[in-house]
């Protein structure tokens, strides 16, 4: 029979024009090691080629009136200015009648006046990378000369607010920061930062087939092996002190913040508790919407999954629709649900969770059973305690009243569970 493809629900492909070229070395990226994919390549930079095809494809695959791009790396500043005026003028080309936005994800250290009003005349939205105060930021966000850059991000920062911006905060958990929580998030509320994102940093150290390829981080593979492979990096994040760290920000945000200060990880929960699917492929049942296209114009499952065994085709040879709806990419979505353990199929936090990303699915259940997610306790922990609070919020928005009313309902202690 022949496959029927399903393009109702969208898709969504983020574009990495520098592939993964950087001009910072933080110890606990995952994707700047992927050069080691690219060798023997003349340049890392996106062709003019490959970009119109992309944006002209990209506009016309999207069912939605708004086309989303988003720009990341690597560096995607690395690329110079003039390469997005480009972008701007291709957009426009093909838009036809369709809204464009764009995002661009970056480390800040380039962004100067020039950048910045660009920015604003575009209408982009900044993902900022900043992990918190400058003795966490700095411990592990350095250049290629191993220097801090605390200081470049906050110019940066100080340089977006002056040109009226839109921005956000990409903030990566580690190991170490999970024990500075509240200050990291009043040093963020000082800096008038308004919309949050905490990112947790899961990192194995190199498998087999990472070694083949000369990586730093274990490659995925199937559940079964990746179960045989559990040591971390000692910049990954434990489990429980990761719940802990969402935990300890939930409670002052819940008590004072609600409303004001937007953290997408809370956002996403109570999206989760409203019933509704989520909007971020890590909780959804199953995924395989979300793709990557590096700058050669390869196209790749997903940006945890840039490897060869992973790569779906090339913007330029082929229809995107037809990727992401292939036999292939079908499959690699729905084995999210597919091979969820029989543990988390009767956890009561499931539908918050679904399992979380597979590539941290290597550790085993209780009942020796391969696919538990590395944070599954410490998610099972900040679920737990969030419920009462995402059930009150979740009352007053069915009562047509904003959740930020859960800061009057609640009056009494906050009570921290520890089992």
């Amino acid at each position: 029979m022949e496959h029927q493809l399903n393009v109702q629900k969208g898709f969504h492909i983020l574009a990495k024009p520098t592939g993964p070229l950087c001009n910072l070395d933080c110890e606990y990226c995952f994707y700047t090691e992927k050069e080691a994919l690219f060798s023997g390549k003349p340049t890392y930079q996106m062709s003019d080629e490959v970009l119109e095809t992309f944006i002209k494809k990209y506009i016309e695959s999207q069912i939605a009136p708004e086309v989303p791009f988003v720009w990341q790396g690597g560096e995607p500043t690395l690329i110079g200015l003039d390469f997005y005026k480009k972008v701007i003028k291709f957009q426009s080309k093909y838009a036809k009648d369709k809204v464009i936005k764009n995002s661009i994800q970056t480390n800040g250290t380039l962004l100067d006046e020039e950048w910045c009003e660009f920015l604003a005349e575009n209408q982009f939205m900044v993902g900022l990378s900043l992990d918190g105060p400058q003795f966490i930021h700095d411990r592990y966000r350095v250049d290629r000369g191993q220097k801090p850059t605390f200081e470049k991000v906050m110019r940066a920062l100080t340089l977006l607010k002056e040109y009226g911006v839109e921005y956000n905060v990409l903030t990566c958990v580690t190991n170490e920061s999970t024990q500075y929580s509240l200050e990291i998030y009043r040093f963020f509320k000082e800096q008038g930062i308004r919309f949050i994102q905490f990112i947790p940093i899961v990192e194995r150290t190199p498998n087999r087939v990472a070694e083949e390829w000369g990586l730093r981080h274990a490659a995925p593979s199937s559940p079964k092996s990746e179960s045989k492979h559990q040591q971390v990096t000692s910049w990954t994040v434990d489990p429980q002190a990761y719940g802990d760290f969402l935990i300890q920000v939930f409670n002052e945000w819940v008590r004072h913040d609600v409303g004001d200060i937007h953290i997408m990880n809370f956002e996403w929960a109570l999206t989760s508790w409203l019933g509704l699917p989520s909007n971020i492929c890590i909780f959804s049942e199953s995924c395989g919407q979300a793709v990557v296209m590096e700058h050669t114009g390869d196209i790749y499952s997903c940006d945890h999954y840039v490897y060869p065994s992973y790569k779906l085709g090339n913007i330029v040879e082929d229809n995107p629709v037809e990727l992401v709806y292939s036999v292939e990419q079908e499959s690699f979505g729905a084995s999210k649900k597919l091979d969820i353990p029989g543990e988390c199929q009767t956890c009561e936090v499931r539908f918050a969770c679904h399992g979380e990303c597979p590539k941290r699915r290597f550790m085993k259940t209780q009942n020796d059973e391969p696919g538990l997610n590395y944070l599954c306790k410490g998610y099972k922990k900040y679920f737990r305690h969030i419920h009462p609070y995402m059930k009150v919020m979740v009352q007053l928005i069915k009562n047509n009243l904003p959740a930020s009313n859960v800061m009057d309902v609640i009056k009494g202690p906050i009570i921290i569970k520890t089992n």
